[in-house]
């Protein structure tokens, strides 16, 4: 699974190689829009907007992420709230120390899904 992430500086577009996958988006006042993807098919994600992809198939999925910049830039929801003091976090988000412990300071762009087989080592 792609974690879900942001790119601050432009729009992503993405051609799907192998597999199958699945994006959701994350525009303001709560919209979200899910998509399903193949090999050969096309995805799009506007600037700033966040996101994440997962595998729905039983096969790796590959996909290019292409960019109009000299420039890649990405932000982990996960490293960002890792990175916030956790005082913050909590009192905002109304999560318990099991989120909060579960957090990386580390960006991981490539998370394993729970009850998905496939992992390269």
């Amino acid at each position: 699974m792609r974690e879900l992430h942001w790119h601050p500086n432009n729009d992503e577009w993405q051609y799907y190689l192998t597999g199958q996958g699945r994006m959701t988006v994350f525009d303001g006042n709560g919209i979200a829009r899910t998509f399903d993807y193949r090999a050969g098919d096309v995805g799009y994600v506007p600037f700033a907007t966040g996101h994440y992809i997962q595998n729905t198939g039983n096969q790796p999925l590959w996909f290019l992420e292409m960019f109009k910049s000299d420039r890649f830039v990405d932000i982990s929801l996960n490293q960002w709230m890792a990175l916030t003091p956790h005082d913050l976090v909590r009192n905002n988000l109304h999560v318990g120390p099991e989120l909060l412990d579960a957090l990386r300071k580390e960006k991981w762009p490539v998370v394993k899904y729970p009850g998905f087989s496939y992992y390269p080592k």
